[in-house]
């Protein structure tokens, strides 16, 4: 009975002084006062503030409306029948650098950014009459990841001028890589051209020589990016590379215009 008959005062003890705290912290505010030492908020470091949130994604109907088509190329332009063969004969090798080597990994792969995002929409064309295969792809990231990988294409023509590949087989190929400028559509960008110059692997023996031209190029418009190859044993046009990032760039701040999927 003595401990039951305790404990109102007790918990009436407690009310109080939460009561007086609230009370304090209300009176604060009303004042304008704070700790002593604390900055008002709108003084604050932005590294304290909170990160932004993850930017919305394109819908894949948005996504496939951005796409380039065969109209937009030429009428020697269609959809494709197949990946090129130049593909495993030429551009699978390695090099020793590791920035040359990310290089024809990129170029095989077409993963420019990465493998962890999946293509939101992607179109392979032909040119029927002078055997180049184009692809082309549109996907979403965060504006500077986008940034940093244009940035590292930028210094590749320093760093991965020239250098030697090797095939499986123990090939050796010359490549070289030069800039190519591209339209001013889009927010960033960067282009390549790489040369790549040597016996090709055909089913497992190295044929004649070959040269591949590959033009790889990647345009940002917010936080989607498009990334293309080029690529042809013959003779490279140059307009095709340069019309796709300028039409899709164009296309892709179009959709964007038409309002992002909040996902």
């Amino acid at each position: 009975m003595q401990h039951a008959a305790a404990r109102p005062p007790l918990a009436c003890a407690l009310s109080a002084a939460l009561a007086l705290t609230a009370a304090g912290c209300a009176g604060g505010e009303r004042h304008g006062d704070r700790p002593t030492g604390t900055a008002p908020a709108s003084t604050r470091s932005p590294a304290a503030l909170p990160s932004p949130a993850v930017p919305p994604v394109l819908t894949r109907g948005q996504a496939r409306a951005a796409l380039i088509t065969e109209a937009d190329l030429g009428e020697t332009w269609e959809p494709t029948r197949g990946f090129a063969t130049w593909r495993d004969g030429v551009l699978k090798a390695t090099a020793e650098r590791a920035d040359c080597r990310r290089l024809l990994d990129v170029l095989y792969t077409e993963e420019l950014f990465g493998s962890a995002t999946a293509p939101r929409a992607t179109v392979a064309l032909d040119d029927t009459a002078g055997g180049a295969q184009l692809h082309y792809r549109v996907t979403s990231h965060r504006a500077a990841d986008i940034d940093r990988t244009l940035a590292w294409l930028g210094t590749l023509p320093d760093t991965c001028g020239h250098f030697t590949a090797r095939s499986a087989r123990g090939a050796v190929r010359d490549v070289r890589v030069t800039a190519v400028p591209l339209p001013e559509p889009g927010d960033a960008r960067q282009g390549l051209r790489v040369t790549v110059s040597g016996p090709a692997d055909a089913g497992g023996a190295d044929t004649a020589d070959a040269v591949l031209t590959v033009d790889l190029a990647a345009v940002r418009v917010g936080d989607d990016a498009i990334s293309l190859t080029h690529g042809t044993l013959g003779e490279p046009v140059d307009d095709a590379t340069r019309t796709a990032a300028e039409v899709g760039a164009g296309r892709l701040a179009e959709v964007r215009r038409q309002g992002r999927a909040q996902v």
